[in-house]
């Protein structure tokens, strides 16, 4: 499902006169909160309206393919490598990082808490079969939730693995609602309100490192207000925003954009 957001300033007559850019994002994105603290103050400093369809990565990329948005926003490197590689994008341009972390019943019935490794985790989720939740909609998170589990040597499969087919927030919900365990990015869990009895039980894992990149497309409606974004998106401005953007009080992304 693609959910499509507006967020501009509000000031009077912004709406009307705003440039508008349609820009694919990632759930995680969006449920972070962080959408809502960078979009307007771009809307700000450039006049330019972003209109979000909130997606997953596998989903974001086949709307830049088919030319119905201007730039993605997403987390999945090999993919948008592919991308890039088609000719839908002619480069992504790395903006910020965080983290993905195994979230799972406080009790932690598979002992997940004491693996050197995210892979040893799984691995006692699947040797336990104790219910995970995924994503299953070909996000980035997906993506590497899925590649975790082949360097694990594992098949997810069976009634104690739950494919949702939905967004973070969503997925988190399931979970939530099941007492599973589920792989969530840090900003996501950290604004999510409905933790009931779910911890964060495993984190700081290299592998579970987290890229956001932006990638203006090739079949862009107006190439020039995509490239006013990214300028944008990589500025001191950006920075500060995102640098200085806490959930909970902890810092959840950090700004990594360099100079072309």
């Amino acid at each position: 499902m693609i959910r499509i957001l507006t967020l501009c300033l509000g000031l009077l007559g912004t709406a009307a006169t705003a440039d508008t850019v349609r820009m694919a994002v990632t759930t995680s994105f969006e449920n972070s909160g962080l959408a809502e603290v960078l979009l307007p103050a771009l809307a700000e400093d450039t006049g330019i309206t972003v209109q979000m369809l909130v997606v997953g990565t596998g989903q974001a990329l086949r709307l830049g393919e088919a030319g119905d948005v201007d730039a993605v926003l997403v987390h999945a490197r090999a993919a948008e490598e592919a991308f890039i590689a088609a000719g839908h994008a002619p480069y992504r341009r790395e903006i910020m990082y965080n983290d993905f972390v195994l979230i799972g019943p406080a009790g932690d019935p598979a002992g997940t808490a004491a693996a050197a490794e995210i892979i040893d985790a799984l691995d006692a989720i699947a040797t336990t079969e104790a219910v995970f939740v995924s994503r299953g909609d070909d996000s980035g998170t997906h993506q590497l939730e899925l590649a975790l589990w082949d360097r694990a040597g594992i098949t997810p499969e069976g009634a104690w693995y739950l494919s949702t087919g939905s967004g973070m927030g969503a997925a988190l919900n399931t979970a939530a609602g099941l007492d599973a365990y589920i792989l969530a990015d840090r900003a996501t869990w950290l604004n999510f309100g409905n933790k009931a009895g779910l911890a964060l039980l495993f984190e700081g894992d290299t592998a579970l490192f987290n890229q956001y990149a932006y990638l203006p497309v090739t079949l862009a409606q107006d190439p020039d207000l995509a490239r006013r974004v990214e300028d944008w998106l990589v500025s001191d401005r950006a920075r500060d925003l995102i640098d200085g953007y806490r959930v909970a009080g902890e810092q959840v992304f950090t700004f990594n954009a360099t100079p072309e």
